[in-house]
């Protein structure tokens, strides 16, 4: 009974560990070996070539995970153009047989927005255990350190221990930032903010913040070229950077180190993953127009998007695939 309290405390905690520490970062993931924190600006994707399968999947599992990716699996092409055809008469608000990137756009804010608040209520329950449609900070804790709490000496000289010591008040930072009233206690709306720090403004700082203490190892309150580059690659067995490496370097010192001082601050760190001229909806709709206008008028047809309906099932312009597997009514 004990093994098993200890193990739901470590599934919540890390679970949520590593959601929260992805939320800075980019949905569009690279190769294990590099990690980034920010997407690439989209100056560079009226300039990629039209995408195969195989990269469609690289783009389903990049977005989903691969285990979210088998939604796609879930229904023959005959049932998924059906469905997607369904939506895009949704996506296009104006009714005029077209859709345009600003449609896709305004979809794609929506989705993503019905994604965060979806995810929020698929845990609400584990956290608000007195059932009074709010989370307090007490049962936040109970619910994910309580056994470590409860039972400390079993997470003793543990990597575990470590991970739960640390992420204890970084959690109930991150809790009270959420918190706008002080009261100490999460509405639905607060604790979706502490989940997706980065989806509000008033939690831009902490994302920041977390970012700096992820990457700056030594502790100097910087994030220097050297561990820059560690957060995005590890080094095996002291072989040679790759070219992507070398060239990271230089863009460390040419656009993330904005005052040439070897170094990156808090605001440097906040212009580096939080860039302010970079939408990321309007960069997929503009890519997603892009790779399906056959015609190249700047604006798509049912009949095009239907055509590259496999695409779709990949973009966030169908909550990453989840979409084509839902009642249409629910859209």
């Amino acid at each position: 009974m004990a093994r098993g309290g200890r193990d739901r405390a470590l599934g919540l905690a890390l679970g949520l560990l590593l959601a929260l520490a992805l939320a800075p970062r980019t949905l569009r993931a690279k190769p294990t070996v590099r990690k980034e924190r920010v997407v690439r600006p989209d100056s560079e994707l009226g300039e990629r070539p039209p995408e195969d399968n195989q990269s469609f999947q690289y783009d389903h599992e990049a977005f989903l995970g691969k285990e979210d990716s088998k939604t796609f699996d879930q229904l023959t092409s005959e049932e998924s153009k059906e469905r997607l055809g369904k939506i895009v008469d949704r996506i296009d608000s104006d009714g005029d047989s077209f859709v345009t990137t600003e449609e896709l756009k305004t979809w794609i804010k929506r989705v993503q927005k019905r994604y965060i608040y979806d995810n929020v209520a698929k845990v609400w329950k584990d956290y608000d255990r007195d059932k009074d449609d709010k989370i307090s900070w007490e049962e936040y804790k109970q619910a994910t350190y309580g056994y470590y709490l409860g039972n400390p000496a079993e997470f003793q000289d543990s990597l575990d221990h470590h991970t739960f010591k640390k992420m204890l008040p970084r959690d109930e930072r991150r809790f009270k930032a959420a918190d706008l009233d002080g009261d100490q206690t999460a509405t639905r709306e607060e604790f979706t903010a502490f989940l997706h720090p980065e989806e509000f403004e008033h939690m831009k700082e902490i994302v920041v913040l977390e970012t700096l203490e992820d990457i700056d190892k030594n502790g100097d309150g910087f994030v220097d070229q050297d561990e820059y580059i560690a957060d995005m690659f590890s080094h095996e067995e002291n072989g040679p950077e790759p070219d992507w490496v070398l060239s990271e370097r230089e863009q460390f010192n040419e656009f993330r180190d904005l005052n040439k001082d070897g170094k990156l601050d808090k605001d440097e760190i906040r212009h580096w993953i939080l860039p302010q001229d970079y939408d990321h909806a309007q960069a997929e709709a503009r890519h997603l127009v892009y790779e399906s206008d056959k015609n190249k008028d700047e604006k798509l047809t049912k009949e095009e998007i239907l055509e590259n309906w496999n695409m779709f099932v990949g973009s966030q312009a169908t909550n990453y695939g989840e979409d084509l597997t839902k009642n249409h009514d629910e859209l």
